[in-house]
């Protein structure tokens, strides 16, 4: 059995979408901070396997290092929301560096002091490491299975030199956040949990539209055989 261009009437789409929104604007009134937390997770996971599945569709490269960008972003945000609520620490430096014996803050962290740099730094910084690895790679026009090899090694080397910067960025233990602060309350707070979950439903819902207006042929087709 194959089903070919499947697509869905218009009043199909919209009742879909309608039980969407609805979810979305329902979600954080009953569900649990945790739970909450982890269908945020859930789907900003979502935003990740939308370009995995963009650049697997429009180029048919299966690309398995989509995590550094990702975590390059979350590194962003989180040295952001260290830094803001180290003032109570020896310093006015995020409590970790203590541990290693750190008295200054590294040089790299000093411009996530600023809010606007922070921003822009989250989208700038993983688009040019994405440009520069993705520049490397086509021109010397590797494709197919090393494409994907290359890019799972490249991810590995990420991982490992992020994990060995004990002193830098706390190494193995990461940038913990849920004790820090934003606009004056505790990242953790069921509030400003749900103001992310609310923003990164939004985030998901756009960058869907934005593949999918974007698009100049169908990058999605599903056949079953039975």
């Amino acid at each position: 059995m194959e089903f070919k261009n499947l697509k869905l009437g218009k009043k199909t789409t919209f009742i879909i979408w309608v039980i969407i929104i609805a979810f979305i604007i329902a979600a954080p009134s009953i569900l649990p901070v945790f739970r909450l937390n982890l269908l945020g997770r859930y789907l900003s996971l979502a935003i990740v396997a939308l370009g995995v599945d963009l650049i697997w569709g429009f180029t048919g490269l299966l690309s398995l290092g989509q995590g550094i960008f990702f975590a390059l972003g979350g590194y962003c945000a989180a040295m952001y929301l260290q830094i803001t609520s180290s003032s109570e620490f020896p310093n006015n430096i995020p409590e970790f560096f203590g541990l290693y014996g750190v008295d200054n803050l590294p040089f790299f962290w000093e411009p996530f002091r600023s809010p606007i740099f922070s921003l822009f730094a989250i989208w700038v910084i993983p688009a040019l490491v994405a440009g520069i690895l993705g520049f490397l790679v086509f021109r010397n026009r590797i494709k197919g299975v090393y494409f994907s090899i290359l890019t799972q090694a490249a991810l590995l080397v990420f991982f490992n030199f992020f994990n060995g910067q004990q002193k830098l960025i706390n190494g193995t233990n990461g940038l913990k956040t849920d004790v820090t602060q934003l606009f004056g309350q505790m990242v953790g707070s069921e509030s400003i949990q749900r103001m992310f979950f609310w923003l990164t439903s939004i985030l998901v819902i756009t960058a869907w539209f934005f593949f999918k207006m974007g698009s100049k042929r169908k990058i999605w087709e599903y056949s079953y055989r039975d």
